[in-house]
């Protein structure tokens, strides 16, 4: 029984990862919590699917369609959808009605599903037609620049941007670097150094809220399927 992740880097300004995943005989798996939001489109008993993704601020248990296939779309933080505000998003999401096995429909429009090698090409239309639309301080905060506004306005645009605080970007992003370290074998002090975790008993608090596994069983592979491409080769986290 296992849940298989592929995922890979893109280049494009407007998207961070595109990631495919296909299900055997699970059931469900652990979510980890996650500051971007995304378009997944799946496959399942011969139906297609397609729904919006939002931010997640904590771990929990997620419902996997057994036999299902995705193709996953995470977008850059600091994007979002005309249609759909991401603070709406949050810890949520939204099933697109009127999907088929060739296209899906999104702000009024019919548009072709992607592959994960097509992904891209998708955005890039998406954002050609205003659908998909950024704000660039949101990028310039996230790049280490100081844009020349007050703090207030730069907070109120993260969270209109993204739903979250920059707080909370940074303590759930820190949280699933620490889980890929961990699970290449890095040691927990040396994580925790790192990081710029307090000690292990902090190290370990987060992993517990944002990650939903141990340091022990992030090294071991333990714990059950998790919705987090850890590494491991080929992808495959085995559920328990």
């Amino acid at each position: 029984m296992e849940l298989r992740f592929e995922t890979r880097q893109s280049d494009s300004p407007w998207v961070d990862t595109v990631w495919t995943c296909t299900s055997e005989q699970v059931t469900a798996m652990t979510s980890v919590a996650a500051v971007r939001w995304g378009l997944v489109f799946w496959k399942q008993d011969g139906r297609a699917y397609a729904g919006i993704t939002g931010p997640e601020t904590r771990t929990g248990t997620a419902p996997v369609p057994e036999g299902a296939a995705f193709t996953g779309i995470e977008f850059a933080v600091g994007t979002s959808l005309r249609v759909v505000p991401t603070p709406a998003l949050v810890d949520g999401g939204v099933e697109l009605p009127d999907t088929t096995r060739r296209t899906f429909r999104l702000d009024g429009a019919r548009w072709e599903t992607p592959g994960p090698d097509d992904a891209e090409a998708l955005v890039e239309r998406l954002v050609r037609a205003g659908i998909v639309v950024r704000d660039p301080l949101v990028a310039e905060v996230l790049h280490g620049h100081h844009p020349a506004v007050s703090g207030r306005t730069v907070e109120r645009r993260f969270r209109a941007a993204t739903g979250l605080t920059r707080g909370a970007v940074r303590q759930i992003e820190r949280a699933r670097t620490a889980a890929e370290l961990l699970a290449a074998g890095d040691p927990a002090a040396e994580v925790v150094a790192k990081l710029d975790y307090f000690d292990e008993p902090h190290l370990a608090r987060a992993l517990r809220s944002y990650v939903g596994r141990t340091a022990g069983q992030l090294r071991e592979g333990g714990g059950g399927a998790i919705a987090l491409d850890l590494g491991q080769s080929p992808s495959t986290w085995v559920s328990a």
